[in-house]
């Protein structure tokens, strides 16, 4: 049973929330950039992250699943949500340029079918991160925390599970390495925690994120995991690999590096492309 949207909103007003969203949207950054012009899809529970693309993304919208109820904290910071079943998203195919999942795959009834539901709505050479909660971090035993509900992964079942799903992994982290207490102690202190567990413990944070990308040719479980790189971690992105851009702007040239800086289309509104005919 998933947790209701007002537990998770009360979470992400505290300190320890707002400071646990501030860790994962500076990672998410790093991973992808402002993704100006690009089409954005969050599933689960994405306003905390959202607000890292709504105001430079040519769409920037939420499918939370309709059991958890009403989302307040998506209208009060200017959000586009709607509510949808979990397995069925009401988009058609490869509309978004990228994709997260936040508070999703946790307490998914059928995770594998969530994922091929994201797969589905996914560009080609479409860009997916899926946060879930690392089993070997103290948040995943904070049961009063969001992070401590449903099942947790470690980096390794997510790397696998996405590359059984028609996906190559292309980047894999994790955030969030303060302890789940809200003292002000520890907010206040959240990038020098996030710093310190980078570099003493990083496989030890709250979160695991994972990119891929989808690949028509893909074939499960054939594709190479590339692990947690020092080019995501360093402030300066570093020539890694060759990337496509995603979707329509496939055909544009741009230098390619492991965190990718893209600009695309002209924006369009979201009545607009919800309402796009399937090809």
């Amino acid at each position: 049973m998933r947790q209701p949207a007002a537990t998770l909103e009360a979470f992400y007003k505290s300190r320890l929330g707002e400071a646990a969203a501030q860790r994962m949207g500076a990672r998410m950054l790093d991973l992808w950039g402002p993704c100006d012009g690009q089409r954005v899809l969050g599933i689960g529970f994405p306003a905390p992250l959202l607000t890292v693309w709504q105001n430079d993304a040519a769409t920037c919208i939420g499918a939370v699943p309709e059991e958890i109820g009403e989302v307040r904290l998506a209208s009060e910071k200017g959000q586009t949500l709607c509510s949808v079943p979990e397995n069925r998203l009401p988009f058609p195919e490869g509309l978004f340029d990228r994709v997260f999942l936040l508070h999703a795959l946790e307490e998914a009834d059928s995770p594998r079918q969530m994922l091929r539901e994201a797969w589905r709505v996914l560009a080609p050479e479409g860009r997916i991160v899926v946060a879930v909660t690392n089993r070997r971090s103290m948040w995943s035993l904070a049961d009063n925390k969001p992070f401590g509900h449903g099942r947790p992964w470690t980096r390794q079942q997510l790397v696998r599970f996405l590359n059984d799903s028609l996906f190559q992994v292309t980047a894999s982290t994790t955030a969030v390495h303060m302890p789940p207490l809200d003292w002000r102690l520890i907010t206040g202190a959240s990038k020098s925690w996030e710093r310190a567990g980078e570099l003493i413990l990083p496989g030890l944070g709250g979160v695991v994120l994972v990119e891929a990308v989808k690949r028509l040719y893909s074939k499960p479980g054939g594709s190479a995991a590339a692990p947690v790189t020092q080019a995501v971690k360093a402030s300066k992105p570093k020539p890694v690999m060759p990337r496509k851009l995603a979707g329509r702007d496939a055909a544009q040239s741009v230098e390619k590096t492991a965190i990718d800086v893209l600009s695309g289309a002209d924006r369009r509104s979201v009545n607009q492309i919800t309402g796009a005919g399937e090809t």
